[in-house]
């Protein structure tokens, strides 16, 4: 992958991100993104750097489909590494979100959104899996009220989105049993 190209995408997605802060430790939103991403490229995740980079970007900005194809294409991503981009954000972006579907409860959505990530590729389900971990070790450290509820609904979650790399896999279970 090339550097530069990344290194503009980081970027791009920092100010798409704006002014947001990570819950809990007040971090610019990025520092999420770019463990994320860490994590994907370390385990030789196809465009893991770039997905993890972009996995949030749908649905906490107004960062629209176009505008970040016409970024990847800017930063000299072909058509067809921008596709895959592209599908393995969309991927990772919840469907079942309340403003969408405001007569179901944060626990009818989420069992929505489990049989949805079950489906998707398992280079998107392994980076969901470095975006669980990233994420379980902050709540689990910050919030341990909301941890019980989180941990449990990451367990069923982990049970049926089992197609992505095994060792991500192990860790990401591993850690919901805090």
């Amino acid at each position: 992958m090339s550097a530069a190209r990344q290194t503009n995408l980081l970027d791009f997605v920092t100010v798409q991100h704006g002014e947001q802060k990570r819950k809990y430790t007040g971090e610019p939103y990025t520092v999420h993104l770019v463990a994320v991403a860490e994590c994907a490229e370390a385990n030789n995740l196809k465009f893991g750097y770039e997905i993890g980079l972009c996995h949030d970007l749908f649905e906490d900005t107004a960062c629209t489909d176009q505008q970040l194809r016409t970024a990847l294409e800017a930063y000299g991503y072909m058509t067809n590494e921008i596709d895959f981009i592209l599908q393995g954000t969309w991927d990772l972006t919840d469907k079942f979100i309340s403003a969408d579907y405001p007569n179901f409860n944060r626990k009818q959505r989420k069992a929505m959104e489990v049989e949805r990530l079950a489906t998707i590729s398992a280079n998107s389900q392994s980076i969901k899996y470095c975006d669980l971990i990233d994420n379980t070790k902050s709540i689990v450290r910050h919030d341990r009220n909301f941890a019980r509820v989180y941990l449990t609904e990451k367990a069923n979650l982990l049970k049926v989105m089992n197609k992505g790399d095994q060792t991500l896999h192990e860790l990401a279970v591993k850690n919901t049993l805090s």
